[in-house]
């Protein structure tokens, strides 16, 4: 059965689901589909092209469609339904935040948020600055989120550090949610 680049990256993102963002090889997908390695090779090219495709797909999950007419709340809402792409798959933002996928659905979500942000009046310059911080913030939140039942600790020590001390029960926070949207309206607070 002949296979297509949409197959090699559906398979991919089994992979994915299934053994983690660790497991995504050329063979480990060629393994899934029940071909040779060629022809995955054939259809992706490289390892670092698969991770590309695979992050597009990932982000082609953003549902573009019924924003809220306001440009804060559309940004807002675009970086919400960003983060929940990530979140529908296993090590999704870890995936997204290790390419830079020039890719169709990367650039559709781009074009929306940064023309939300023009359309609020912010300057070309500041526009596409908010729109790297607030996909920097969510990946990186969303890594965390995505770490956590291997990676998070109650326990942690932070020995003389008053300032920590004070804090560290919100550091240690496990509520993603309301740290998400604490930093989004922080982002979209100060522009």
């Amino acid at each position: 059965m002949t296979k297509s680049q949409g197959d090699v990256v559906r398979a991919a993102l089994a992979v994915l689901n299934e053994q983690g963002a660790a497991a995504v090889s050329m063979r480990a997908v060629a393994d899934h589909l029940g071909v040779r390695m060629n022809t995955v090779v054939w259809h992706v090219k490289s390892r670092a092209r698969l991770g590309d495709l695979m992050a597009d797909a990932i982000i082609g999950g953003v549902a573009l469609d019924d924003l809220p007419a306001g440009w804060r709340e559309r940004a807002a809402e675009i970086i919400r339904r960003y983060r929940s792409a990530l979140l529908a798959h296993r090590d999704g933002a870890s995936v997204v935040a290790g390419t830079f996928a020039a890719e169709p659905a990367t650039l559709d979500v781009a074009e929306a948020l940064v023309g939300a942000l023009l359309d609020g009046g912010l300057p070309e310059r500041k526009a596409a600055w908010t729109c790297w911080s607030l996909v920097y913030f969510t990946l990186g939140l969303t890594q965390e989120e995505q770490s956590a039942p291997s990676r998070f600790t109650r326990d942690l020590t932070v020995g003389d550090r008053p300032a920590l001390l004070r804090a560290l029960p919100h550091l240690a926070s496990e509520a993603f949610s309301e740290r998400f949207e604490h930093g989004l309206t922080r982002l979209l607070t100060s522009p």
